[in-house]
């Protein structure tokens, strides 16, 4: 009988693919950390699929075009956008409010900005309102999402290497090992992967909206009532998002930098320090 055993040329064959993809992918380069990376869009790619999924999800929600809620969204989208700076210079920013009970807001790639009306008593004020849009404008000056479709893609030439490698393998094996694999890239690359952008957009948020003229500790406030409010949440190292205690310890590692934009912004003194609102 013929020894089964793992063939090495798939993993060679996938290494060469992985390092000839990640030499000839296009490289953006963060706005505010100077930061090179690797992505799988080009700009007009990414605007293009955020149209196509903001006119999705409008077009089967309650879109809110009127009243308190909506001038305040309106209100605070607009002085944010200005507050991007070379990162959102290229975006035509669009911003829509949904009514639903859901705590969630989201920017798409290209500025289309989508904030559900359940948040807006967690934010409370014009400032708590822009801790959490300004992250998720971050996430797509960033260019968060092409970033992960990047990955998504080395991971999958890599999965396939080792497929290919162990297909001589009894099939039990073959899924010990797959599974042992999945698991590895799962917990070492993916999910870290997307704690550290939430933690990059949490710190280029408070930026945006210290550059607005928003008081960025209101960030802090903003995610100790989302602490209370959020219930048990997984443990860090099996979620895609740091935990409360961690990204509230975070922001305020990184406050002192956003007070210093704070304090040079011309509309630091139109905003009542108390509440973050405007006067």
């Amino acid at each position: 009988m013929q020894k089964r055993h793992i063939a090495i040329a798939p993993i060679l064959i996938a290494i060469g693919l992985i390092a000839f993809k990640f030499f000839t992918a296009e490289k953006a380069v963060n706005p505010e950390t100077g930061k090179e990376v690797r992505v799988s869009l080009s700009k007009q790619e990414e605007a293009a699929l955020g149209l196509q999924g903001y006119r999705e999800v409008l077009a089967k929600s309650q879109v809110v075009e009127s009243g308190p809620e909506y001038e305040q969204v309106v209100r605070v989208a607009r002085r944010l956008a200005a507050a991007t700076g070379e990162g959102g210079r290229d975006f035509k920013w669009e911003v829509s409010v949904v009514k639903s009970n859901e705590l969630n807001a989201f920017c798409l790639p290209g500025g289309k900005i989508v904030v559900y009306t359940g948040i807006l008593p967690a934010t409370r004020t014009d400032a708590g309102l822009a801790a959490v849009m300004g992250h998720e404008m971050a996430h797509a000056t960033a260019r968060h999402g092409a970033q992960r479709l990047f990955q998504d893609d080395i991971m999958q030439t890599a999965m396939n290497g080792a497929q290919q490698s162990i297909a001589e393998l009894d099939p039990e094996q073959q899924k010990t090992i797959m599974g042992m694999i999945g698991a590895g890239a799962k917990f070492g690359v993916v999910l870290p992967f997307s704690r550290d952008h939430e933690t990059e957009a949490d710190e280029m948020g408070i930026l945006y909206m210290a550059r607005a003229g928003y008081d960025p500790r209101e960030s802090i406030a903003f995610w100790q009532r989302m602490e209370k409010l959020g219930g048990q949440q997984p443990p860090e190292i099996m979620s895609t998002h740091p935990s409360h205690g961690s990204r509230i310890q975070r922001l305020k590692e990184f406050m002192p930098k956003a007070m210093k934009e704070y304090e040079k912004s011309d509309k630091a003194t139109a905003s009542d320090p108390a509440t973050g609102e405007d006067q």
